[in-house]
């Protein structure tokens, strides 16, 4: 789900930006999730691993909108 960002960061990037509502709302979803994944009393290593690329991709697509 979150590699459809990359066609987005590629857009910001050669001046065509991108709405970074989606993305950012994404990205404070996997952080929230990846959050909850983290402090329970044993980690939750599938929901770690699945959103954490939401965090990453999410943030990059957000800031390649503003970098361009």
């Amino acid at each position: 789900m979150y590699v459809s960002y990359i066609p987005q960061i590629i857009s910001n990037f050669s001046g065509d930006p991108v709405s970074p509502l989606q993305p950012l709302v994404a990205m404070i979803n996997g952080i929230l999730w990846t959050g909850y994944g983290w402090f329970k009393t044993y980690k939750d290593w599938p929901v770690i691993i699945s959103n954490v690329p939401g965090v990453i991709f999410g943030f990059i697509t957000v800031l390649t909108v503003y970098m361009h």
